[in-house]
C-alpha cells in the first residue's frame, strides 16, 4: 500500500495553533478593530452634527448611508480582487484607502460663511463613500485570510475571535465619543482625525503578515507557499503547550478527504460560480442571512445614540448608555466562540439570531432606564455573537478559487441593507417611535435566522480548493 506524502495544505491544516497563528489573528484583528472604531465613531458624530449643523433626518441619513454604499461597492470589488492579487495585498490597500479618507473627513468645512448645509453634507458624504469602499473591501478579505490559515478543528472559533476585535474597536469609539465629542465644539473633527491611524497600520500588515498559502498554491507560487508552510510548522513544533481554547485535539474532527457535498463546482470561477451547482442554494441562504443581519444591526446601532436623545436622554447620557450596551458585545463573542465548535455553525448562528430578534422587541418596548440598559445589552450580546458565527461560516462554504469572491459578494449584498436601514429608521421613528423601529428590526433578525438554518454545516471540515 502506497502512502502519499501530505500536501502543503494538509501540512498547514495539521499544524498546532502557534505563535505565528496568534500573530496573524492579532495583526488582522487590530485592523478589524480600527474598522469598527471608524463605523462606531460615525454613529456618535452624527448625533453631534445633527445639533451643530442643524441637520434634518434626510441629511443625517445620507451621511450614514454614503459609507454603507461605499462598503457595498468595496465588498464586491475587494473579494474578487483578493482572488486575483492576494488577500494580504488587498487587506493593506484597503486600510490605506479608508484611513486617508477618514482623516480628510476631519477637514470637512462646516456650514456658514456662505457655505450651505447641503454642500457640507455632500462633501462629508463623498468622503464617507470612499471610506466605505475601503472598509467594505477589508472585512471579508481579512476573515478569508485568517480562515485559510486556521486549523480545521478550531477554524470557526478563531474567526469568531477575529470578529471580537470589532467589539474592541466599537468600545474604543464609544470611549472617544463619550469624552471627546461632547466636550469640544470641534470634537467630531478630532474623532475623525484619529480614524487616520489605519493608513499607518497598513505598513504593519504589508510587512508583518503572510500571504495566504491557498492563494499562492492556486497561482502556482509553490516555492513561496512552501516557505510559509515550513515557517508555520517550525512555529508549531516549538509550541510545547496549546492554550485550551486553541487545542486542536479536543474540538471537532478534521476531515482528510473531500466529502460529497464539498465537490468542486465544475471549473466555473468568478461571480458566475456562486450561482452554479453546488453553490447556488448556499449562496442564496448566505445572502439572505447577510441582508437581514446588516439591516438589523446598522438600523439599530448607527442610530442608537440619536434615538436615545430623541427619546429624552441628554447627549452625554445617551453616549454613556451606548457605551455600556456596547460592552455587552464582548461576552457575546466569547460565548459564540465557545459554542461554534460545540454546537456547530448553523445552531450557534440561528440561536444568536433568535436571541437578537427577541431582544430587539424588548428594547423597543422598554419603559424605564433599567430596561433600556438590560434589553440593549442583550441585543448587543446576541447580535454580535451572531456576527461572529456569520463571519466564520461565510468563507468556509466556498473553494479557494472563489472564496474571496463569495465572501465579498455576500458582504456586498448585505451592505445594501445597511444602506437602506439608516434611511428607513428615521421614518419609522417619526411615525411609530421606538416600538415600530425595533419590531421591524426584530423581523429582519427572524428572516436571517430562518435563512441561517439552510446553510451547510462546516464544523471540523477542511477547506476545499477548487
Amino acid at each position: 500500500m502506497t502512502v502519499t506524502a501530505p500536501t502543503r495544505l494538509q501540512r498547514l491544516d495539521r499544524a498546532k495553533f502557534s505563535r505565528r497563528h496568534q500573530k496573524l489573528l492579532v495583526g488582522s484583528g487590530v485592523g478589524w478593530a480600527l474598522d469598527a472604531m471608524d463605523v462606531g465613531l460615525v454613529s456618535f458624530i452624527l448625533t453631534a452634527l445633527i445639533g451643530q449643523w442643524q441637520l434634518d433626518s434626510t441629511q443625517g441619513s445620507i451621511i450614514a448611508s454614503a459609507g454603507f454604499l461605499g462598503m457595498a461597492l468595496g465588498a464586491s470589488v475587494g473579494g474578487a480582487l483578493a482572488d486575483r492579487i492576494g488577500r494580504r495585498t488587498v487587506f493593506a490597500l484597503t486600510l490605506v484607502v479608508y484611513g486617508i479618507a477618514t482623516g480628510l473627513s476631519a477637514l470637512t468645512p462646516a456650514p456658514g460663511g456662505g457655505l450651505s448645509v447641503w454642500t457640507a453634507v455632500i462633501v462629508l458624504s463623498g468622503l464617507r463613500l470612499v471610506v466605505g469602499i475601503g472598509l467594505g473591501a477589508e472585512l471579508p478579505v481579512a476573515s478569508t485570510l485568517v480562515s485559510e490559515f486556521s486549523p480545521a478543528p478550531i477554524r470557526g472559533r478563531i474567526i469568531v475571535l477575529l470578529e471580537a476585535f470589532w467589539a474592541l474597536g466599537w468600545v474604543l469609539a464609544a470611549v472617544i465619543a463619550f469624552f471627546l465629542v461632547p466636550a469640544l465644539d470641534s470634537g467630531w473633527r478630532w474623532a475623525f482625525a484619529l480614524g487616520a491611524i489605519p493608513a499607518l497600520y497598513a505598513i504593519v500588515i504589508r510587512r508583518g503578515l503572510p500571504e495566504s498559502v491557498r492563494f499562492l498554491e492556486s497561482k502556482g507560487r509553490h516555492e513561496e507557499a512552501e516557505r510559509i508552510v515550513v515557517a508555520f510548522e517550525e512555529s508549531s513544533a516549538a509550541t510545547t503547550k496549546e492554550p485550551r481554547l486553541f487545542r486542536t485535539d479536543v474540538v471537532g474532527e478534521t476531515a482528510e478527504t473531500v466529502e460529497p457535498d464539498q465537490a468542486p463546482g465544475g471549473g466555473t470561477t468568478g461571480f458566475r460560480a456562486l450561482w452554479a451547482a453546488p453553490h447556488a442554494a448556499r449562496t442564496a441562504a448566505l445572502w439572505l442571512t447577510w441582508f437581514g443581519v446588516n439591516f438589523a444591526y446598522y438600523g439599530a446601532f448607527i442610530w442608537m445614540p440619536t434615538l436615545l436623545v430623541n427619546a429624552g436622554f441628554p447627549m452625554v447620557r445617551s453616549f454613556g448608555f451606548t457605551l455600556i450596551i456596547t460592552l455587552a458585545q464582548i461576552p457575546g463573542y466569547a460565548v459564540s466562540a465557545f459554542l461554534i465548535e460545540k454546537w456547530g455553525r448553523r445552531a450557534t448562528l440561528a440561536t444568536f439570531l433568535l436571541g437578537s430578534a427577541l431582544s430587539a422587541i424588548g428594547f423597543g418596548l422598554a419603559g424605564s432606564e433599567t430596561m433600556v440598559l438590560v434589553t440593549g445589552c442583550l441585543l448587543s450580546f446576541f447580535n454580535l455573537g451572531a456576527w461572529g458565527a456569520l463571519y466564520a461560516v461565510t468563507p468556509e462554504i466556498y473553494p479557494t478559487t472563489i472564496r474571496g469572491t463569495g465572501a465579498g459578494a455576500a458582504a456586498a449584498f448585505g451592505r445594501l441593507a445597511s444602506i437602506i436601514a439608516p434611511l428607513v429608521v428615521p421614518v419609522l421613528a417619526v411615525h411609530g417611535g421606538l416600538p415600530t423601529v425595533f419590531i421591524v428590526i426584530s423581523a429582519a433578525f427572524a428572516v436571517a435566522c430562518v435563512a441561517a438554518i439552510c446553510l451547510p454545516e462546516w464544523r471540523g471540515r477542511r477547506l476545499t480548493e477548487s
